[in-house]
């Protein structure tokens, strides 16, 4: 299974590169080449690619759902532990 998580581009490093932030916690260096971005941007991320630049509540959104994903499975975890 593939996964693109919502990213905010923190930093630029070059022409084809930047720092990403997920969830408010973990940063990433990226490969921008597929898009272009700007400082404060959402991108998705695959494997390492920002894949497309999103709007900002669709990000914070997704970025929701999956917090809220990672709840049930957890919750899941404990009931079967």
């Amino acid at each position: 299974m593939c996964l693109a998580i919502p990213a905010k581009v923190i930093e630029i490093i070059d022409d084809s590169h930047a720092r990403v932030e997920v969830g408010g916690s973990t940063t990433r260096q990226i490969s921008t080449g597929l898009v272009k971005v700007n400082v404060g941007d959402y991108v998705i991320v695959h494997a390492g690619y920002a894949i497309e630049v999103m709007k900002e509540d669709e990000a914070l959104q997704s970025l929701q759902d999956f917090d809220e994903i990672i709840g049930i499975m957890e919750q899941e975890d404990v009931k079967n532990a």
